[in-house]
């Protein structure tokens, strides 16, 4: 069996044994709490449980590396929906130590996608274009530094109510135990 063919026979015997009644809640979370984190696999339990949220609790948002490069890129819409739509009255920005996005290379990024039969061509092209493919795959040295950046854009983007708390965290990946980078309660942060 495939890996989706394996992921529907399950899928199948969960509805039917109807196992998702444990997770009903509606889409307002009830600590009223957006998180932007990364995607790492590491995470994918362990932030929830360490931070002891359960199913309904918080609007999670992931990307590679809990980054907000952009004021008007998709997370931060989705932190601004979470916020005046969804009843979100804070934000925490939850990067982790031994992230892939840490010293991330982009020429060896770009020289995997060759390999794998993305043409220089195309390469080419969105260089040529304005897109600047080292840069927008370019991570971070620092996580906590990235955290704080992404924290300052948070914070100072116009859109945001004023008053509203942005705290950034860095999580262990293998421990959970939570550092706290910026207290969103007390810091003014500047981008």
């Amino acid at each position: 069996m495939s890996t989706v063919e394996n992921i529907l026979a399950f899928n199948a015997q969960f509805v039917e044994n109807r196992d998702y009644e444990q997770y009903r809640t509606t889409k307002f979370p009830d600590k009223k709490i957006a998180i932007v984190t990364c995607m790492d696999a590491r995470l994918t339990e362990l932030l929830p449980k360490a931070l002891n949220l359960r199913n309904g609790d918080a609007k999670i948002i992931k990307n590679a590396g809990a980054i907000v490069t952009q004021p008007f890129g998709n997370i931060m819409r989705s932190i601004l929906v979470a916020v005046y739509e969804l009843g979100a009255e804070e934000v925490l920005v939850i990067g982790h130590h031994e992230c892939g996005m840490t010293g991330l290379n982009s020429e060896l990024v770009i020289q995997h996608m060759l390999e794998r039969n993305i043409s220089q061509e195309t390469i080419r092209t969105l260089n040529n274009s304005g897109m600047h493919l080292e840069r927008w795959l370019t991570g971070f040295d620092n996580v906590q530094e990235s955290v704080e950046r992404s924290v300052g854009i948070i914070k100072n983007h116009p859109l945001l109510p004023p008053g509203t708390p942005v705290h950034g965290m860095i999580i262990h990946p293998t421990t959970g135990k939570l550092d706290v980078v910026v207290d969103g309660y007390k810091q003014e942060v500047t981008a």
